[in-house]
């Protein structure tokens, strides 16, 4: 018997490579009308699995018609009926971590750790979103006009599309599905092509939790599927969360219908090191930005903005911070960088280590060095967490958002230009500042032009706290207790005087 003779082990013997997934429309599970299906892609592995139907306009039309069907009696189920319904949902989701979590690494290549602590976070969001809907309201209003009374309620958008990517699938749905559903919404959902079966898998759990045909669907495909969504006349609101270009397409599409959008996109996020910060803490922050998710994240902190009396000892630290992550197997609980998602996004992010090369100003720090040639790394489409220095502006590194383990080093000398560097910028959603001076921490991050400022933490999130960009970061809110503005309309009321 000879090497070639002995077979590599099945990394997910749950997963049959040959088997037909199907969209869910009306509550069935369905192939497109055209029979087109594309495969999934194990970015590890480096090989296909699954046939996922691949939608077109005519499955989007059907969608759109099963939503509108089940949207009116969904409005009008009692907010405890809607309630037990996610109560269900959610003990089943927490009954199947394991299974949805393997799926995404399966999908994407983000670790089993990560897509882990994803999933068993997904349950409480949604039993938040069932609560906090039987408490929506609206207001008792005196008004001007004398001797008439008003009111007002709040009512469900109708049909909702929405649109995610492919680096969080389930965590990133959670944000829009699980408000727009307990808000009384109909819900067609489009996942990204490199995540379909995630989506999939989670939306058979709600038929399964009891949720009516209709209520939710799973739409699948790429981006002719989703302009098809976007674009339909039946959709009453649009939620995306993807790249900025995109982002700027759609509402451009629905702005011209004026159809409600959240638009959450892309971020360059500044990481700030004041010199009184605490270093310990510090580092494992920077290292947070831009490792966590492979630096696949909107949230990344792809921008470390460090002042140039630490710069020498924090770059040490940086480089043996990231000397010892493990890179390897997403499967291993051991490893802290998984490979790059796609082959599409290996491209991209590997072409910004030829732009590095290529601008004379960007100084290489640490990593650049690509799959096969990272020691113990035989397969897989991997990346080393990389830093270059980038004291220019204009510097691609350093303005253009990568969506991988890339990270600019800036330096700066006082407070103010440290602010200024931060916000020099299109994106702004996420920024972050290491100080243990208070009344620096406050004014400093009033002033970073950003939706979300973290103080001495990276990468906070909680179900009831708002998340959402400025400028070329999006429009709009997610999460938090103001979501269902996001997926109802204010209806008034008025009664006039009583002549009897």
């Amino acid at each position: 018997m000879t090497i070639a003779d002995v077979q590599a082990p099945v990394r997910f013997p749950e997963f049959d490579p040959e088997r037909q997934y199907g969209m869910i429309i009306a509550g069935q599970s369905v192939q497109a009308e055209t029979g087109n299906t594309f495969r999934c892609y194990d970015p590890f592995e480096e090989a296909e699995w699954g046939y996922v139907p691949d939608a077109s306009a005519a499955d989007v039309d059907r969608a759109v018609a099963a939503a509108q069907a089940a949207q009116p009696a969904w409005a009008a189920t009692p907010p405890a009926r809607r309630l037990a319904l996610f109560q269900r949902w959610a003990a089943l989701v927490r009954e199947h971590v394991p299974e949805l979590a393997r799926t995404m690494v399966h999908e994407n290549g983000k670790t089993i750790t990560e897509m882990t602590m994803a999933m068993a976070a997904t349950p409480n969001t949604i039993e938040f979103c069932g609560h906090y809907a039987t408490v929506i309201h609206g207001d008792t209003i005196t008004p001007q006009m004398p001797e008439h009374s008003a009111w007002t309620t709040r009512v469900p958008v109708g049909v909702v599309a929405a649109i995610t990517p492919w680096n969080n699938p389930i965590g990133l749905l959670a944000w829009k599905l699980f408000p727009a559903l307990a808000a009384g919404n109909t819900v067609i959902v489009k996942p990204s092509e490199v995540t379909p079966v995630s989506t999939i898998r989670l939306v058979e759990l709600a038929l399964e939790a009891g949720f009516p045909p209709g209520v939710v669907s799973v739409i699948t495909g790429a981006g002719l599927a989703g302009a098809a969504l976007v674009d339909h006349p039946g959709v009453d609101k649009v939620a995306f969360t993807g790249s900025t270009a995109t982002g700027k397409r759609i509402g451009q599409s629905t702005g011209g219908r004026l159809v409600r959008t959240t638009l959450e996109l892309g971020g360059k996020g500044p990481n700030i090191v004041f010199p009184d910060a605490n270093l310990d803490k510090a580092i494992q922050g920077l290292v947070t930005g831009l490792t966590a998710g492979t630096g696949q994240a909107c949230n990344a902190g792809s921008r470390i903005i460090v002042h140039e009396d630490i710069k020498d000892e924090v770059v040490a630290r940086l480089i043996d911070a990231l000397a010892h992550l493990v890179i390897g197997d997403p499967l291993d609980p051991d490893t802290d960088i998984g490979p790059i998602a796609s082959r599409a996004q290996y491209a991209k992010v590997s072409s910004y280590l030829d732009i590095a090369e290529s601008e004379a100003t960007t100084t290489f720090v640490t990593g650049a060095r690509r799959a096969k040639q990272i020691p113990g790394i035989e397969h897989g489409l991997f990346i080393e967490p990389t830093v270059y220095e980038t004291p220019d502006p204009r510097s691609r590194v350093r303005c253009e958002e990568i969506f991988g383990p890339i990270g600019a080093l800036i330096t700066f000398r006082t407070e103010d230009e440290a602010i200024q560097i931060a916000n020099d910028t299109e994106y702004g959603l996420v920024g972050g500042l290491w100080t243990t001076d208070i009344n620096r921490a406050r004014r400093v991050a009033t002033k970073l032009d950003v939706g979300v400022a973290w103080i001495n933490t990276w990468r906070a999130f909680s179900g009831n706290v708002p998340f959402g960009g400025r400028k070329s970061s999006g429009v709009g809110h997610e999460m938090g207790i103001d979501i269902f503005e996001e997926y109802t309309e204010v209806k008034a009321y008025w009664l006039g005087p009583d002549d009897s």
